[in-house]
């Protein structure tokens, strides 16, 4: 599944501050991180936030996983 970026994540300074947020909402992408992180699955994360679907967090799990490749490869 390749997701351009910019139809899962979206950025304005009008919205959050500018803060990156799932495209259509004002979740920010920071807290899919935070969730994971602190344990909690993909399921509760969409559970807290009902706006988010599955296939954007897999969008943008993909394009974390493809940015960190990216920058491995380069170095």
């Amino acid at each position: 599944m390749r997701v351009a970026s910019r139809s899962v994540v979206h950025s304005d300074p009008e919205i959050s501050g500018g803060t990156p947020v799932f495209r259509g909402t004002r979740v920010p992408v920071q807290s899919l991180f935070d969730y994971l992180e602190g344990g909690e699955t993909i399921e509760e994360f969409l559970d807290q936030f009902p706006s988010i679907s599955k296939e954007q967090v897999l969008a943008a799990l993909e394009l974390a996983r493809d940015s960190i490749l990216a920058r491995a490869r380069s170095d």
